[in-house]
């Protein structure tokens, strides 16, 4: 069977020719426009020497660089490699070297970390926007090229079977892995988002402030948006005062987001004059506090569709969907054509599934599923168990078919032998009048093992750190005491200006239990 994830953008090019695919800043760029200028960048690739099936990587920010080279990578019939923009030199490099990357597309902006990644691992630097002030040594300019040559008259055919994307994980615990995407797993994911979980109309406006590069904002925010013909307004980097400007602005009515930008907003909200219209939310990449949730559908009038997703399911696996109904807390129903359960979480175990109510991992199958990591067998034998993914999540799923996260396996905390889940915890210390935001984490201890430690910023309540009548340690503890079980509730709290954020705005908790792993002991 064919199928090219280039036909996305192409179908709406043919029946929405004029309608504004795109709007940054003064751009606004048609479906059509956008279309004819991925097909001639296709054909300046094709100059560089790209076939089908080789991998080109891709260095951009949320400007109309990012898709127009998206679509003319798959339209070339190459699979494209989003780069992580916070990577330094060599960790492109290696991303370079690994997913044999034969050309590098990047903006002009990043046209000097590109360059150096690129040296090392043989790789052609192609730059859009080059400044002919400010021209990169060695790089082509892909603008004047796609200029000089005849635009392809299509995409080429590919396999549905075949590799579209490869995302690389953040590499948390050892080396970064390339997941490898196909067109059916990234056609059916944003098909199932536009029609059946946001269920978009012709009018509809969505923000796109999730990193493209990321696969939330890549397939859940762009190519859904592109699916259903609708515009997209990026904004290049998240802003909350920005974004709500961007919204009322546009008449935005689609926000999809992760939690810290749905907190950031709502601490914005009191401060401007004109709140956006917003029909739908989306809110994923780690669990809302029903606090958050709450007070933003109040405040923005608006009701949070709280979903469940990661890489290697493109990513999209389970969303509250107004057709089958909302709860607070969950992440709702598996979506069309996907099977989410709850399974024996022990490693290297064959799939045992467990009855309603279990706590066990998280495992999906569908369409939606990765074919693997690139050239890593053994790790893909590892999560790809009897047709089935092990996502490394714990969870429940009650008999109504809700689903509930309730934490990652590795962020689980065991306390003297007793499981504490940090969601569990956060949830209950969002909580306290005076706490802004919380990451709960654990921290090695010599007689418990580990150490229940919360991360706190203080609301506008709160006080400064060590300010006349700010939060202090024993004031938390003892308040959290009264609420969790008595292995639950932290015996250590630190307080920050700020949570440590990845560029999809989570919680960097690895880097929080490495700056307080070393400071401090248990209170007992």
């Amino acid at each position: 069977m064919t199928l090219s994830l280039a036909c996305v953008l192409a179908e709406s090019a043919r029946r929405r020719p004029h309608h504004v695919a795109v709007v940054q800043g003064e751009q606004w760029v048609t479906y059509q426009q956008l279309w004819r200028d991925a097909l001639a960048h296709a054909a300046a690739l094709r100059e560089l020497g790209v076939r089908p099936g080789d991998r080109v990587a891709l260095m951009a920010p949320n400007t109309v660089a990012f898709p127009r080279e998206y679509f003319a990578i798959l339209a070339a019939g190459a699979v494209v490699v989003p780069v992580h923009l916070l990577l330094t030199p060599r960790e492109i490099a290696f991303m370079l070297k690994d997913s044999g990357s034969t050309v590098l597309v990047c903006a002009q902006d990043f046209a000097e970390p590109a360059a150096r990644a690129a040296g090392p691992a043989g790789v052609t630097v192609a730059v859009t926007g080059m400044s002919p002030t400010a021209p990169v040594d060695g790089a082509v300019d892909l603008d004047a090229s796609a200029a000089q040559v005849e635009p392809l008259g299509s995409y080429v055919t590919r396999d549905a079977a075949d590799p579209a994307v490869v995302l690389y994980t953040s590499g948390t615990t050892g080396r970064p892995k390339g997941a490898v995407l196909t067109q059916l797993n990234l056609v059916m994911n944003a098909t199932t988002n536009a029609f059946d979980v946001v269920d978009m109309h012709a009018d509809d406006v969505a923000l796109g402030c999730l990193p493209l590069f990321h696969s939330f904002g890549q397939s859940s925010a762009m190519n859904s948006a592109f699916r259903a013909g609708i515009t997209l307004v990026l904004q290049p980097r998240f802003d909350a005062a920005e974004a709500l400007e961007l919204m009322v602005l546009h008449h935005v009515t689609i926000f999809l987001g992760v939690p810290t930008m749905y907190f950031a907003l709502l601490e914005e909200e009191p401060h401007v004059t004109s709140l956006p219209r917003l029909r739908m939310c989306i809110s994923g990449g780690a669990s809302l506090p029903v606090p958050v949730l709450e007070g933003f559908q109040n405040a923005f009038s608006t009701t949070i569709y709280e979903g469940y997703g990661l890489s290697e399911t493109s990513p999209t696996s389970a969303v509250n969907q107004p057709r089958l109904g909302t709860r607070a807390g969950t992440v709702g129903h598996a979506v069309w054509g996907v099977e989410v359960e709850i399974a024996h979480p022990e490693p290297g175990r064959r799939i045992e599934l467990l009855p309603p109510g279990s706590l066990g991992e998280v495992v999906v199958r569908g369409h939606n599923v990765f074919s693997g990591y690139l050239g890593m067998s053994e790790q893909t034998a590892e999560v790809l168990v009897d047709g089935w993914l092990r996502t490394g999540d714990l969870g429940t799923k009650d008999a109504d078919g809700f689903i509930t996260i309730v934490d990652r396996v590795k962020d689980m905390i065991i306390r003297g032998g007793f499981n504490v889940y940090p969601t569990e915890v956060e949830e209950v210390l969002i909580q306290h009048p005076d706490i802004g935001q919380v990451a709960v984490i654990g921290l090695p201890d010599p007689r418990q093992g580990e150490e229940v430690c919360a991360v706190v910023v203080p609301g506008a309540a709160g006080g400064a750190s060590g300010a006349e009548g700010a939060l202090d340690e024993g004031e938390i503890i003892s308040w959290a005491k009264e609420r969790l079980g008595k292995h639950k509730y932290p015996r250590r709290v630190e307080f920050v200006d700020s949570l440590p954020l990845g560029p999809s705005h989570k919680v960097l908790k690895r880097e929080l239990r490495k700056r307080f792993a070393t400071q401090g002991a248990s209170a007992g």
